[in-house]
């Protein structure tokens, strides 16, 4: 598998980068026996690497996006490299493929309570409704024996992360119980991702209306990790697309929460997360006031 340029480095930084790599990966089965992670490349519209897998078990379209990384190659390495640390599967870097990498929605759950989310962002808040997908969930049609075979695909990930998990010390803390109210919390946005409401979005005569909605993950001064959703007030005539008229956050971005409910507390990727809900930001009008938002 070729080595592909990576933008912003020198020859000397790229050659010291793939011989990390090359060291990762040692002793370790082809990735046509166990499959791979995959390190993708920025590309238009993605200014971060992201994480992918590869599998050999699907019969078409074996590739499957996982998260977001860094903007920067070593540092989306380093991320890469210790999430799959202790898992058989080799790690490679490559270019975006939008033929083989772009979802043909056999990937989202069409049921229940995650109806109209992806399996990977359900990976990250319940894996184990994955686990019931790919081993509990009986397919009636050849396209659901797909989606559970995904499904063991996305479940098998988590056992890798897990591997790191109950090897190393779970990072940071819970800001409190579940159902428990807090108030007055300064926090800084450290990834943001817009996504559709799919029980919102609508389509009045031909002209489609989403709302899109922004989630957040932030930090606070001590470190501990929090996400909640920002939904728009106003509809978007463009999928993905938030209106002109709503607060774009950004990383890096402080954002000082008036009050909040606790609605989940997880443990993903190693980092205890608080998932809030009926979030009030400091300054906002009532209408500004998250009142559906999970957060994931």
């Amino acid at each position: 598998m070729a080595n592909p340029i990576l933008p912003g480095l020198t020859g000397t930084a790229q050659e010291a980068l793939y011989n990390k790599l090359n060291a990762f990966n040692e002793g370790r089965p082809s990735y046509k026996e166990t499959g791979a992670y995959l390190v993708v490349l920025p590309r238009p519209g993605h200014t971060r690497y992201s994480l992918w897998i590869y599998s050999p078990l699907p019969e078409r379209q074996s590739i499957f996006y996982l998260c977001e990384l860094a903007a920067d190659a070593e540092e989306s390495l380093r991320m890469a490299s210790a999430w799959c640390y202790y898992s058989s599967r080799r790690l490679f870097i490559v270019e975006y493929n939008a033929k083989r990498m772009l979802s043909k929605g056999d990937d989202l759950v069409s049921f229940g309570k995650y109806r109209g989310h992806f399996l990977h962002e359900v990976l990250s808040v319940d894996p184990a409704y994955v686990a019931w997908i790919a081993f509990k969930f009986t397919p009636r049609i050849p396209k659901q024996e797909r989606f559970v075979q995904i499904a063991k695909i996305y479940h098998s990930v988590h056992l890798d992360f897990q591997q790191r998990r109950s090897r190393q010390g779970i990072q940071g803390n819970y800001l409190g119980n579940v159902g428990d109210r807090v108030e007055g919390l300064t926090l800084t946005v450290v990834r943001v991702r817009l996504e559709d409401d799919p029980y919102k979005t609508q389509v009045q005569g031909t002209t489609p209306y989403f709302y899109v909605r922004q989630v957040l993950w932030l930090k606070d001064a001590a470190g501990n990790s929090i996400t909640f959703r920002i939904a728009s007030r106003t509809a978007s005539r463009k999928s993905g697309v938030l209106p002109a008229l709503e607060h774009a956050f950004a990383p890096g971005e402080v954002i000082r929460v008036a009050s909040a409910r606790i609605n989940r507390t997880y443990i993903a990727q190693n980092v205890r997360w608080t998932r809030l809900t009926y979030v009030r930001l400091e300054h906002s009008t009532k209408n500004e006031t998250n009142k559906r938002g999970t957060g994931l």
